[in-house]
């Protein structure tokens, strides 16, 4: 399997050229990160609600909605539900049980994406992530799953179906809580040009459903990153972009 590494990326050309994009101590524990949950790609952030920030930040813009489960950690709640406003970023809360309300909430205009724990914390709820990855394909959005709790060793949820994993390595994945941080590991699978819904006058569709993936970039002189990486484009949009104008570097 091919891991994804940044600094070799850039190597080829004109190596590490900024700490914040890319550092090659840091991009080993992506790697190894990305290997443990069978991903394609990773980036490490300075913790788990960075990394869930992050994470969004390819598939949103303002307007945008994300379904979410209502069980899940109280932080998240409120950044999803609350903080995130800040950026006209919206969220509906679901039963992630009732896998008919979360397709209906998954169709709405703006949707781009579902979000769930795979433990939710507290209480340990165990979520059906195949359930929700098939109402996530219906929807052709991301599916998007906290595995802090059960960590790849009691749950691999890229097997079962998500699109993107996070985790707030602080808890589990470290075992002692002492450095704080945050991860996000892409599968590979997902295709981010995926066409809005919505038809022009000639009936063609109108632009790609994630733009920052599927058109051209102006902070890269108008590159195209699902053009150009492939299926590596979510992962080098978070370093290129992500870690570079948001700045919560490991």
């Amino acid at each position: 399997m091919i891991i994804f590494n940044l600094s070799n990326l850039l190597r080829k050309s004109f190596g590490n050229i900024y700490t914040r994009l890319s550092n090659p101590t840091t991009a080993v524990l992506e790697e190894r990160l990305a290997s443990l949950e069978g991903g394609r790609g990773s980036t490490c952030t300075a913790s788990g609600h960075s990394a869930q920030m992050v994470a969004l930040l390819p598939l949103m813009s303002p307007g945008s909605r994300i379904v979410a489960s209502n069980k899940l950690y109280g932080g998240s709640i409120t950044q999803l539900g609350g903080t995130f406003k800040k950026f006209g970023w919206h969220c509906t809360f679901v039963d992630a049980d009732s896998i008919d309300e979360v397709r209906v909430a998954a169709r709405e205009p703006g949707v781009k994406a579902i979000f769930a724990e795979s433990l939710a914390n507290p209480g340990g709820v165990v979520t059906d992530i195949a359930a929700l990855s098939e109402a996530a394909r219906e929807a052709k959005i991301p599916l998007v799953i906290d595995n802090t709790l059960a960590t790849p060793y009691l749950c691999r949820p890229i097997e079962h179906g998500a699109d993107i994993v996070v985790h707030s390595t602080t808890k589990f994945l470290s075992g002692h809580g002492n450095a704080m941080g945050g991860a996000v590991v892409d599968s590979g699978n997902f295709d981010w040009f995926t066409p809005e819904n919505s038809l022009s006058s000639d009936g063609g569709p109108i632009g790609a459903k994630f733009p920052s993936l599927g058109e051209p970039e102006p902070g890269y002189h108008g590159l195209t990153f699902y053009e150009t990486f492939g299926d590596l484009a979510y992962t080098t949009y978070c370093h290129a972009v992500g870690l570079r104008d948001l700045g919560p570097v490991s």
